[in-house]
């Protein structure tokens, strides 16, 4: 069960995450050591992308257990496109979408609601290849394998394609079942971003999106937890989800070839290691690609968007103080690492406040 319950025993320090954010000691929210620290007594709805919901969940629940009582923030794993679009239309406090918002949403929340829209990013995750098997555990798969995998070309785990890169592996021969996002989805943004830019093929056909026109014989599951349970009910059953839900199903995954012809397992470390790759710019619009060395290559980020008016100052100041504390509290970070995702890097964590502080300013 997400209600963070489950997680507040596991906790342990996680060395890579542990040191604590240059620029951002003072913890938003943190009232344990200052007893004149501000309570907050606010009610807080956001809404999207359903990849890092397993996080979102359990930070949530420590924030209003441990940290303010009086804020209720209620987060609805919704999909990014949905969320996206309850956060247009201005009927969420915050959305979430591992797609940044382009300048023409921009523009459309600026019409909207008559002032600027705030984007920033709270953290970066795997997406991966999972599979109901444990004999697979550790399969080798690159880019155009997978692709071929979703184009119907490939059809089976002993394909000579697959065979090439696994040659220690004694193959079976069942019929592989691909398990696809059937809602606007921020986990088929990052996995169809990755494949538009390693194989040209898939360019050409399909795109990336959060939504794609896909080939038949596909089964179509609802949020991460639909394709990890189509993964699961389907034998032969494979699909791409955020690292966090594979861990939770026990799901096996697949080792990715990175650009360096390494083959990479999506764990922590690597997905730190792709994250530092990034050049981020000041609006924060970015992707994770060619990732090369020890970084795994399907690499996301999860965006927030606010509003740079338009709130209650208590709802206003509960979105800065539960972000800042998200991002800063030594805790909620290795929370982070726990479950699979990996927390900004100092100096981004830094400029995300900054950015973050401009939630209602113009009010």
């Amino acid at each position: 069960m997400r209600n963070g319950r489950s997680k507040l025993a596991v906790l342990a320090a996680i060395p890579l995450l542990a040191t604590a954010c240059g620029g951002g000691g003072d913890t938003g929210g943190d009232t344990s050591g200052d007893a004149a620290a501000e309570q907050l007594s606010a009610s807080l709805t956001g809404a999207g992308a359903s990849f890092p919901d397993p996080l979102f969940q359990d930070l949530i629940y420590t924030y209003n257990s441990d940290v303010q009582p009086g804020v209720q923030i209620n987060y609805q794993s919704v999909g990014s496109g949905a969320g996206v679009e309850q956060f247009l239309e201005q009927t969420v406090d915050f959305g979430s979408s591992e797609e940044f918002l382009d300048e023409e949403d921009l523009a459309a929340a600026e019409e909207a609601r008559s002032c600027a829209a705030v984007q920033f990013p709270v953290v970066f995750g795997a997406v991966v290849i999972a599979f109901n098997n444990e004999a697979l555990d550790g399969l080798v798969l690159d880019a155009e394998t997978v692709a071929q995998i979703y184009d119907g070309q490939i059809t089976t785990f002993d394909d000579p394609a697959i065979a090439e890169l696994n040659p220690d592996l004694d193959l079976p021969d069942d019929e592989i079942i691909p398990v696809h996002r059937s809602d606007s989805s921020g986990t088929t943004y990052v996995f169809s971003h990755y494949l538009t830019t390693e194989v040209d093929w898939w360019a050409d056909k399909y795109g990336e999106g959060k939504e794609l026109d896909w080939a038949d014989g596909l089964v179509g599951g609802q949020q991460n937890d639909g394709v990890a349970q189509g993964i699961t009910q389907n034998p032969g059953g494979l699909g791409y989800v955020n690292q966090s839900f594979a861990q939770e199903a026990g799901l096996s995954v697949a080792h990715i070839v990175n650009e360096d012809g390494t083959p990479i397992e999506p764990t922590l470390e690597a997905t730190i290691a792709a994250s530092e790759e990034v050049e981020v710019p000041d609006n924060f619009q970015f992707a994770i690609d060619n990732v090369g060395g020890e970084g795994y290559p399907i690499a996301g980020t999860n965006w927030i968007f606010t509003y740079t008016c338009g709130y209650e100052q208590a709802n206003a100041d509960a979105i800065i103080d539960f972000w800042t504390w998200a991002l800063t509290d030594e805790g909620a970070r290795d929370l982070a690492g726990e479950l699979g995702y990996a927390p900004l890097g100092d100096a981004l964590t830094d400029r995300v406040i900054a950015e973050l502080e401009k939630t209602n300013s113009a009010n």
